[in-house]
């Protein structure tokens, strides 16, 4: 019986936790949309990193690990590229994304 009750709260505590992440991506959301608006690069890097952040704990919490994370991230990365992604094509933006995450590994 006590097994089940404490299986409960975490389960709560888990839905909880899931809730907070969700506002808090929100408000840093906010944040992103703010610091833009006033042109401050520190705000930016804080809100960027935020929105990161939060999304990585976020996927940790529904069950996906960072590696996994990671592994997706640069498959988009990857798709992004061979289907010509605008900011691929304008900017090259997600190879320079790709080779800053691969280099990283190393």
């Amino acid at each position: 019986m006590f097994g089940s009750h404490h299986q409960d709260t975490g389960i709560a505590k888990n839905i909880k936790v899931i809730e907070w992440l969700k506002a808090d991506l929100l408000a840093s959301l906010s944040a992103l949309f703010k610091a833009m608006l006033r042109g401050n690069e520190e705000r930016l890097m804080d809100a960027f990193s935020s929105i990161i952040i939060t999304c990585y704990v976020l996927g940790r919490r529904l069950g996906i690990s960072f590696t996994r994370m990671d592994l997706k991230l640069e498959s988009k990365l990857r798709q992004g590229i061979e289907e010509g992604h605008e900011m691929e094509r304008w900017y090259g933006d997600l190879s320079a994304l790709l080779a800053h995450l691969v280099e990283k590994k190393r």
